[in-house]
């Protein structure tokens, strides 16, 4: 007798079509208030970056109580676990976007309205491929096979460069978004303000902003292929996948304000994404494999929630004790540096310079 399974139940959701809709209109009015919040361009300040971010800390968290009255626990611990995957996972985006915003010199009072055309069209991109994802685990289990299968070579990859130290290189002249752009419509070399196109000469030319925008829409549809994937090992309901990548993003932009000044200091950061998306990975061909093998384990949902938990604090007390030891290397060589006669001390020596 085969034990293969070539077609899944239908996916379980907590989602009625009048959750979903109401859903999708309270994100729109969410994305219609940051429009509005960055309608002037400004320099975000530390407060107004830390008020938004536990703002949208704080929606996650009761959203997952209301799962919690309503459908149980299940889902809830699922949302929870999931949106904490799509957190972390954003955290390493933002590197990519600092970096965008760097290599294109835009304007710091520019850069929020940039990171919010990209989040409004990762949401877009998320939720394409949210659908893909539902449609393929609905033709058969082999789905979670091929998630895993892919999740576990992106952790590979991501282990890899995290240890050859070329993670997060962003060359903008070599995108093939940013020269096909070129290829086709001038682009002015300075900014006009939020503006993307204008006309100059009698005739429509793009801004830079623009193409930023463009190179950070493509570098969505990456960051999608691996994110959905590892939703998906969470939790089987679209719903729940839809609603952590929306939850995620949301907040993202004023994420980026607090953080930008720390990203750089989690270094050991990929190594707990690799191992991260290496565990999901695993828990998904588990999951398959405990379809044609009933006596193979799964991995539940709460120890999922704890792995992920405990590599993220981890990477993050080892990458502080390796700045501080960083640090402390860096003064002592600074301390028995031998100061060149006449000079007197390098205090001095910068106050005459």
């Amino acid at each position: 007798m085969s034990h293969s399974v070539t077609l899944a139940a239908p996916l379980e959701t907590v989602a009625s079509p009048q959750l979903w809709i109401i859903s999708i209109a309270v994100l729109l009015v969410l994305l219609a208030a940051d429009f509005f919040v960055t309608r002037k361009p400004h320099d975000v300040a530390m407060r107004e970056a830390v008020g938004w971010s536990v703002f949208y800390l704080t929606l996650p968290a009761i959203f997952g109580l209301v799962l919690w009255w309503a459908y149980g626990s299940k889902p809830a611990v699922e949302f929870y676990t999931g949106f904490v995957v799509e957190k972390s996972l954003s955290v390493d985006n933002l590197f990519v976007f600092m970096l965008l915003l760097g290599a294109f010199a835009v304007p710091s009072a520019l850069a929020q309205r940039v990171l919010l055309y990209g989040i409004a069209g990762a949401l877009v991109l998320r939720g394409v491929f949210i659908a893909l994802g539902a449609a393929v685990l609905q033709a058969g289990t082999w789905a979670f096979l091929l998630f895993g299968a892919v999740l576990l070579v992106t952790a590979i990859k991501v282990m890899r460069d995290a240890r050859k130290g070329e993670d997060h290189e962003v060359d903008i002249d070599n995108m093939r978004s940013v020269k096909l752009l070129r290829r086709f419509f001038p682009v002015t070399k300075e900014y006009h303000g939020s503006k993307m196109v204008i006309r100059q000469a009698g005739r429509r030319v793009l801004t830079p902003l623009a193409v930023v925008v463009v190179a950070v829409f493509m570098t969505d549809i990456v960051f999608a292929v691996d994110s959905v994937p590892a939703v998906y090992g969470v939790t089987e309901d679209p719903y729940l996948v839809f609603a952590t990548n929306a939850f995620a993003l949301m907040g993202l932009r004023a994420l980026y304000f607090v953080l930008r000044n720390v990203l750089d200091k989690l270094r050991h950061l990929d190594y707990g994404l690799a191992v991260i998306l290496a565990f999901i990975g695993v828990k998904l061909v588990l999951h398959w494999a405990h379809g044609v093998w009933t006596w193979l384990p799964e991995v539940p949902t709460l120890a999922s929630l704890g792995v992920i938990a405990v590599t993220l604090i981890t990477v993050t007390i080892t990458s502080m004790l390796a700045n501080r030891r960083d640090a402390a290397a860096a003064a002592k060589a600074g301390s028995t540096d031998p100061v060149p006669a006449g000079t007197g001390t390098p205090e001095r020596e910068s106050q005459g310079a």
